[in-house]
């Protein structure tokens, strides 16, 4: 990119010991302009101790604070070194750096606060599990509801902030369900959301903890958590 904008890449990782070191490898080669920064959540295998010789930032959580905590911790640390743009990509390597350009750019040519990048615009050939691709779809349906616009992938963490939604989130995010409530959160404050295709692939180590049942499980806990934000005081930004 010609004059790209002080990117940070925010990379959570819980026990990701057998891909971190390879995604950030891919995150260097296909965003060098940009800083990098893991924030370790009290990870028990040997996490920690890779990200510290890796050279990148490094944030460790005291102990296992889930995402949306570790994702605030990171955009605080973007909000007070003044960074332009905050990306979001998980540690696992289901998300293709080489597309990190493309959200920024998704981010910087348009007039989103927030680009997300959604397997389910195009076919692009990723398989989601029967019952979990049931979830996420009536999830989209009801968030897009809420929001008044089409959203095809609320649970996606492939996602790029601005200036204006780093500032907010370093303020105020969700803890519990980060994703799907923070894009009811934005709009809700006044920040505008756009989906991008993006391609998913297979993770590089490790094995996904979700269950068909535990699927069904957090779609019920994140609409009522939604539902119950809708009835709290309108954010402010």
């Amino acid at each position: 990119m010609r004059n790209p904008p002080k990117t940070l890449v925010i990379i959570p990782a819980l026990n990701e010991e057998a891909s971190i070191e390879h995604v950030v490898e891919l995150v260097r080669e296909h965003v060098p302009w940009a800083d990098i920064a893991v924030v370790n959540d009290g990870s028990t295998d040997h996490t920690g101790e890779i990200i510290d010789r890796l050279g990148v930032i490094t944030l460790h959580m005291p102990f296992n604070v889930g995402i949306g905590a570790a994702m605030q911790t990171g955009f605080i640390y973007a909000a007070r070194n003044g960074y332009e743009v905050a990306v979001q990509t998980d540690g696992d390597g289901q998300h293709d750096p080489a597309e990190i350009p493309g959200l920024i750019r998704a981010l910087m040519e348009g007039d989103a606060d927030l680009v997300i990048g959604s397997r389910y615009i195009e076919d692009r050939g990723y398989v989601t599990p029967r019952m979990r691709r049931l979830g996420i779809s009536i999830l989209a349906g009801v968030i897009s509801c809420i929001v008044g616009q089409r959203v095809t992938d609320t649970t996606s963490g492939f996602r790029a902030s601005n200036r204006r939604a780093i500032t907010f989130c370093a303020r105020l995010y969700p803890h519990d369900y980060p994703e799907p409530e923070a894009i009811v959160l934005f709009r809700r404050a006044g920040l505008k959301v756009r989906e991008v295709p993006v391609t998913m692939n297979p993770r590089y180590g490790g094995r996904s903890s979700i269950t068909p049942l535990k699927s069904a499980y957090y779609m019920a806990k994140v609409l009522l958590a939604i539902f119950v934000n809708l009835l709290r005081r309108r954010p402010g930004l």
